[in-house]
């Protein structure tokens, strides 16, 4: 733990107090300054909390195609029960789990819970954690008052011959953000410097100054702040998304809010067309008939040029098997078409423990 301190000491006390974090042209928030000693304490807490994760996935995972069959990444206890928090694509169709604690201890775990609306997992060891760390648990906190210009840090866990990293850096925005895999949250969390380990942002805990969390962290991206030029960094789901389902995830796997029309597309909406990039074998969208370079003109009648608006739209059915119509350019020929949608939770392969 002092060792971690030390290194804290020269990494983030000196750059916050100077404002000098290198590659962020934003000016750092104006929030009280936290003594010295405690700043410390809370940050080497907060890393001490945080595990790698290293998953392998059934052979037949629909999920593989796109995130492969093994896995790795990181979590963070926020529960003195062992209760970790991740990102949830880690876990998709999960055959085997195993928690990677910073005293190079590997645990098997089983998953709790996937969010698909929120995007956040749940895990817990199936042996009890080592003492040392279970005790380093982190509060959540809200992200309400956070601020462009804050200093953060963002942790990736353990894993074997890998002890992890931290990564000084600082919030760039806080804005709505759409994935081209069906999924939007009206908040995202926006930081830069991106932690640059290939795939290291996967599950990454983001904590503020008093070492509390207030992210995990999903994707690199390319336009951090969403304006010109482009900076590079990466993107967080806030925990404030997490407080209200906490005790439904763990008692059901997921939130109310994952039960919802799925189709199957990956899509981009650049100039105001949404554009299909890719269609999920077997997949409504699939059987259908839609492919790569269709355009999707509107919904149910209802023209859509975001991806907001386009899933918002599907996501308006009260079941999860409606019956969507879509008006799609295909080519020269602008046709409607309709789709049985799916529950996407019932497509893919479930961990038995969830």
């Amino acid at each position: 733990m002092r060792a971690i301190r030390h290194w804290l000491m020269g990494r983030i006390l000196v750059p916050v107090s100077a404002g000098l974090l290198i590659g962020v042209g934003v000016q750092a928030a104006t929030a009280p300054p936290m003594p010295a000693q405690r700043m410390m304490d809370a940050l080497a807490n907060a890393n001490a909390a945080v595990v790698g994760i290293r998953v392998t996935a059934t052979e037949d995972a629909r999920s593989a195609e796109t995130l492969g069959q093994r896995r790795r990444g990181s979590g963070v206890l926020i529960g003195k029960d062992g209760l970790v928090l991740t990102i949830g694509y880690l876990m998709l169709e999960a055959e085997q789990i195993e928690i990677v604690t910073q005293d190079n201890k590997t645990l098997p775990a089983r998953a709790v819970a996937y969010d698909l609306a929120t995007g956040f997992g749940l895990l817990r060891p199936l042996l009890p954690l080592p003492a040392a760390v279970a005790q380093h648990t982190v509060k959540l906190a809200s992200t309400q008052a956070l601020q462009p210009g804050e200093p953060l840090m963002a942790v990736t866990g353990p894993q074997p011959n890998d002890d992890g990293d931290i990564v000084m850096t600082r919030l760039v925005s806080k804005r709505a953000f759409s994935g081209t895999w069906e999924y939007h949250i009206d908040t995202a969390l926006f930081t830069s410097p991106p932690i640059t380990a290939p795939g290291g942002h996967s599950g990454a805990p983001l904590f503020n100054q008093q070492g509390e969390l207030i992210g995990i962290g999903s994707l690199f991206v390319s336009d951090a702040t969403g304006e010109s030029p482009r900076t590079p960094g990466n993107m967080f789901v806030p925990v404030d998304l997490l407080r209200p389902i906490l005790g439904e995830l763990q008692q059901s796997g997921m939130s109310h809010l994952s039960r919802r029309p799925w189709l199957g597309l990956t899509s981009s909406d650049q100039g105001g067309r949404i554009q299909v990039m890719r269609v999920s074998k077997d997949s409504p969208a699939d059987l259908a008939g839609l492919s790569s370079g269709d355009v999707v003109m509107a919904v149910d009648g209802a023209p859509v040029d975001t991806l907001e608006a386009f899933y918002k739209k599907i996501w308006d059915h009260s079941t999860p098997d409606a019956e969507i119509t879509l008006t799609v350019r295909q080519g020269e020929d602008v046709k409607s078409i309709v789709l049985k949608a799916e529950d996407r939770m019932l497509t893919l392969k479930k961990p038995s423990s969830i």
